[in-house]
């Protein structure tokens, strides 16, 4: 093959061009820092570090933000439960002064001043918030948990309870009826009306017992509530105003509910008939007949039929006017609220149309076996963590209702205790003899009642220590669960570092280059060129015409 200088010349500008390629190649290196600058210049480290740089990130969203953000949300919870613990241990501390069956009238008044102020701060933490967002009322992260202040808003309840919430006490009987007909009650005897209880008698007093469900909420709208459950034949049994439905069918008989107010005389906790169910809407109570008694408390559920729940009682029941500090039903239960036109269009026990203009919330907590609004979130691959507590494991209303009815109980016994010291103090200054048989035959009953009503006060005491010692067990679960959670983030924020490291090592080893070694192969590029350009140079001097 003939070698011209042309072809020479050629292979010399090529090889230059090489030599000049490979020195911009090591001094893009150099400068970057990394192995490659585009894809084609080394497509398996490209590809390679595609996939580092998507673990990468995905890494540092788990463990920079999410994990951090759940941590946060996580203590945040914690903390107001534990305030929540307080409170309730602190109510333990008065349950348990209470119980002392010789408190003097002065430390029980104290023991009753410390249950209202309690009271008031048990809910005190509901409303806690993170970034903005509450966060115990699951989903609705936009709604706090209780009404801020005074608020007139229609609300249909609907209460899921079961035969264990059908509990029996026992009430003291200090209501009779006068000859003339009058009914009269002995604990509203005040100085100047002692003449008018003149057929009161020690026989009159006497302890009932009567079986009730007590509601989440008092003073609810005068409408008389809705029972609904199964029966052993598996059929609907609906109890309302106009009486007993089995299947949407009047069986012509049965208990009808019937609205009253505690307050009345004679009282409806001992007139309570066997086939009768009383509402008192002023205490949120339902009084339950005998009869009805026994075929509720029958009620359990089958678990051979896992969808769906035979021992469940539904009470539906309306409220309008709530206060400032009460917890929104949307939170807790399945309710319908009124719309913007403020009434509502459903009626009480109904499941309603999607055409009206009423507010349907939690409509699936009806069904049986259903899941609570939890929050969750993604904290590391195919890892979902809960971050959020619901309202009802920490904030049980009936924590508040037990203190209502502690109480209700305890004012109860301070207006007999006013009785007896009303009619001592009449009796030392009445000199009539006649009077004064009055007024010892009105102490005798009184004094009975008080016996009564003490021992009713220390019954109720011991057990509203059960019952808050239960309570208390709730929010210790509740923080033992936030706990809990609280470590398992941990151990992923641990292995989410671990594995954060490991992949940046290995992003850093497939695109950044050895700076000592990238310095190096320049200054052999570069002395390579200069070869290049010298040999080139000498070569191109002689020709074939300095030979001729």
């Amino acid at each position: 093959m003939r070698i011209t200088n042309k072809i020479m010349q050629n292979n010399s500008l090529s090889n230059i061009n090489l030599a000049k390629v490979a020195e911009d190649a090591r001094s893009s290196q150099v400068s970057s820092g990394k192995k490659i600058v585009r894809p084609s210049d080394d497509p398996i480290v490209a590809i390679r570090s595609l996939r580092l740089r998507s673990s990468v990130v995905e890494i540092t969203q788990y463990y920079s933000r999410n994990a951090k953000d759940a941590d946060a949300w996580l203590k945040t919870t914690e903390d107001a439960i534990q305030q929540v613990t307080d409170v309730i241990t602190d109510m333990i501390t008065q349950y348990n002064k209470g119980a002392n069956e010789y408190l003097t009238s002065e430390e029980r008044n104290i023991v009753l001043e410390q249950l209202k102020a309690l009271k008031g701060e048990v809910y005190a933490t509901g409303d806690a918030d993170y970034a903005g967002r509450y966060i115990f009322t699951g989903y609705r992260t936009e709604s706090s948990l209780m009404f801020r202040e005074d608020t007139l808003k229609s609300y249909q309840i609907t209460e899921q309870l079961s035969a264990a919430d059908l509990k029996t006490n026992t009430y003291v009987k200090t209501g009779y009826t006068e000859e003339d007909g009058t009914n009269r009650d002995l604990t509203d005897l005040r100085e100047g009306t002692q003449s008018e209880y003149k057929s009161i008698d020690e026989d009159d007093i006497e302890k009932v017992e009567y079986h009730r469900f007590r509601l989440s909420y008092n003073n609810c709208d005068d409408v008389e509530p809705v029972i609904q459950y199964r029966n052993k034949q598996g059929e609907w049994v609906k109890i309302d105003a106009t009486g007993k439905s089995v299947d949407g069918t009047a069986t012509g008989g049965g208990p009808a509910v019937v609205s009253k107010l505690s307050t009345d005389v004679p009282s409806p906790y001992a007139t309570v008939g066997k086939d009768e169910v009383i509402y008192l809407s002023d205490t949120g109570e339902l009084l339950i007949g005998e009869d009805l008694y026994k075929e509720l408390s029958d009620l359990t559920d089958n678990p051979q039929t896992r969808d769906i729940n035979e021992g469940e009682i539904r009470i539906s029941y309306q409220k309008t006017d709530f206060k400032e500090g009460d917890l929104k039903p949307e939170h807790y239960f399945y309710c319908v609220a009124a719309g913007e036109d403020g009434t509502l269009d459903t009626a009480l026990g109904d499941t309603p149309l999607g055409s009206n203009a009423d507010i349907v919330y939690n409509p699936k907590y009806l069904d049986y076996g259903h899941e609570r609004q939890v929050i969750e979130y993604d904290v590391g691959y195919n890892q979902r963590l809960q971050v959020n507590t619901i309202a009802e494991e920490c904030f049980n209303p009936a924590v508040n209702r037990e203190v209502d009815d502690m109480i209700q109980a305890l004012e109860r016994m301070q207006k007999i205790e006013e009785v007896v010291g009303t009619l001592k103090g009449l009796m030392e200054k009445e000199p009539n003899p006649d009077k004064q048989k009055l007024l010892q035959q009105q102490l005798d009953a009184a004094n009975k009642a008080l016996t009564y009503e003490r021992k009713v006060v220390q019954d109720k005491f011991s057990y509203g220590l059960g019952e808050m010692k239960n309570f208390l067990n709730e929010v210790n679960l509740a923080v033992t669960a936030c706990g809990a959670r609280g470590s398992r983030l941990e151990l992923v924020s641990n292995r989410l570092c671990s594995q954060k490291t490991t992949f940046e090592t290995l992003k850093s080893e497939n695109e950044d280059v050895d700076l000592s070694e990238a310095v190096v192969q320049l200054t052999s590029a570069e002395m390579t060129y200069e070869a290049a350009l010298k040999a080139t140079g000498k070569i191109m001097q002689v020709n074939l015409m300095d030979f001729i």
